[in-house]
This record gives structure tokens, sequence and C-alpha cells, in this order.
């Protein structure tokens, strides 16, 4: 949207509050390609707003009070003008385009020339993306990844490494996933729960670790992200995000732009996750002998899959994924 394109280098100060009993915090607001960013003074993501659920609290009024979303006690007090205004600009801009979402389908569908437009604009997008992801070498897979990471630790700040922690996860890794050559990485703000990149990274928020009492919960978020990362291509899934233009130019340069993948960034942060299948992820608990009890009361799933899961738990003996030291010293990974 060309109003969004204007204002994304726009920022300025603000007050946010994390809910009703936190203290107010000085932070600094931008507006990005489809999250509000709020960084603390020492520049380092505190959250990120998705620009749709945005609500203002005191309409007409002044400094404008924020909420990501309705009956939630965050709130982002913001007096510049000018970024108030830039706000309120970009949600009428965001909300009216999500206004008439079948106008252009009926429009497509409504002659045969139209139809044929239809499938440029709906499936060569689709196809053409997952024929570049098929014919990309490893070796670009990995580097797009390594970017991607980096864009990513631009707003969240660089994953943590404790050496002793690193350790301990990396055999968790190991006993997870063996021989996979995948990549955990725990981040210290922003992300609330796991995303994966193109390249077998999988990226964990810090509050997986800090948050709970036993590491079955981690390992049953892992094992759950990295069935994602195997049902759903990350790297398709960028060249769907990135767009048609972007998927031609990785097929003629072999390389992908900047702009493409902090975007792509940006919206992996505040991403819903995709609904997996109860059947298919008791069976990796059952491959990896993880008991699910732990994992299945933090993440409170749809009663079907509660039933899978606990007859899958049922099946698995006990063993400890750490021992009590590791992971005591894994719950300290950021605190270096």
């Amino acid at each position: 949207m060309t109003v969004l394109a204007k204002y994304q280098r726009l920022e300025s100060e603000g007050v946010w509050r994390a809910d009703d009993d936190a203290q107010r915090r000085d932070i600094f607001v931008a507006i990005g390609d489809a999250t509000l960013t709020l960084t603390d003074l020492n520049e380092v993501a505190l959250t990120h707003w998705s620009l749709p659920a945005i609500r203002r609290q005191n309409p007409g009024t002044r400094p404008a009070i924020y909420a990501p979303g309705d009956d939630t006690p965050e709130t982002l007090e913001i007096a510049d003008d000018e970024m108030i205004d830039a706000v309120e600009k970009v949600l009428r801009a965001v909300r009216r385009q999500g206004r008439h979402p079948g106008r252009l389908r009926t429009l497509i569908f409504s002659g045969i020339g139209a139809a044929i437009l239809g499938l440029g604009v709906f499936w060569l997008p689709g196809a053409l993306s997952k024929y570049a992801s098929s014919i990309i070498p490893e070796a670009t897979r990995d580097s797009i990844g390594a970017r991607l990471t980096s864009d990513i630790e631009r707003l969240t700040g660089a994953h943590c490494e404790q050496p002793t922690a690193r350790a301990a996860l990396d055999r968790l890794t190991e006993r997870l996933f063996p021989g996979d050559s995948l990549t955990v990485l725990i981040l210290p703000s922003a992300l609330e729960t796991t995303q994966h990149l193109p390249g077998g990274t999988l990226l964990v928020s810090h509050k997986l670790v800090e948050d709970f009492e036993t590491v079955d919960v981690l390992a049953g978020f892992l094992l759950a992200e990295n069935l994602r990362r195997v049902e759903n291509d990350p790297f398709e899934r960028l060249l769907k995000d990135a767009g048609l233009g972007a998927a031609f130019g990785l097929l003629t340069t072999g390389d992908m732009s900047g702009d493409d993948l902090r975007a792509h960034a940006e919206r992996l942060i505040v991403a819903n996750r995709a609904t997996l299948d109860s059947r298919a992820l008791a069976n990796q608990f059952i491959l990896t002998e993880v008991k699910p009890n732990a994992y299945l009361t933090a993440v409170s799933p749809a009663a079907e899959t509660v039933e899978i899961l606990a007859n899958a738990g049922a099946q698995i003996p006990t063993s400890p994924l750490l021992t009590d030291s590791e992971w005591i010293a894994l719950q300290q990974i950021c605190e270096a």
C-alpha cells in the first residue's frame, strides 16, 4: 500500500505497559511492513503488534492510547502528533484493504478473459514458488536462511549463546532429531513460541526454557515445529510471501532482495503457527520417546488432540531428555 510505504521509516517515542500490573516504560515505536514494532531505548525489540489487529482506546483524544487487540491489558501511549496521524492513516488503509476480499475474485470470474487473469494471479505464483523451491540448491537455501535469521535477530536481539547452556541445547537437539542437521536458536524477545526458517533452523522463544519446570515442554514445541517444517517447506512459504517477482528474480539471479527478506522476517515474528494433524504429532512423540503430558498442559489443545496424545503417552517409556544440571543450565541460556 502506498500509505504504508510512506510511513515505514517513521519512528517516535512512546510509553508502553505490558499489563495492568506492569510499570510504564519509555520505548521507541516504528511502523513496519505488517507490524508496529516496539523497542526499548537500546533498540532491542520488545514486541510486535499486527497492524490489522490494533485498536485505539481513546478516539479523538491525545495522547493516543492503543492496544494490540480487543480485551488486552497491554497498551501503548503515543504523544507525537505526526506518529499518531501516521498510525491512524495506516490503520484506515489496512482495514479498508481487508473490507472487500471477494470483490476482485467476483470480477475475475465474471468472464473468460478474467478467468485467465485469475489463473495468472492465483495459480502461477504458487506453482512458480513450488518450482523455484524444488530446484534451488541447498547452499542457496542455507545462505538465504542465514540472512533471514540475521533480519529476525535485528528485531528480537541476538540469539542466546551461553556455552554450557548451548551444549545442553545441542544434546537435546541431537536426542530429538538424530542426523537431521537442525539448528535450534533461543531468541531473547518478541517471538511467542516457535518458528522455522529455510536451511533447517528452528527458532524458540526464551519463555519456553524460562517459564516451565520441565524440558518436556520445550521438547514438545520443538517436535511440533519441526513437523510444520517438514510438512510446509519454509522456502516455498518465503517465496509465496515475497511474490511472483521475487520467485522470478531467484530463478534468474539465484538471490533474493534484502527488502523481501526483511518483510518476511517481520511477518514470521507475528505469524500464526499452522495447525498440525494430531495423529502425525502423536507419532513424533512416540518415535522420539517424549512424554506429551507437559506439552499438552502448556498448549491446551482441542479435546480430540488431548485424547490422541494422551493415548500416545501411555505407550512411551519414561526416560529423561536431559539431566537436572543440563536443564538448569539451559534455563539460564539468556542470562549471560
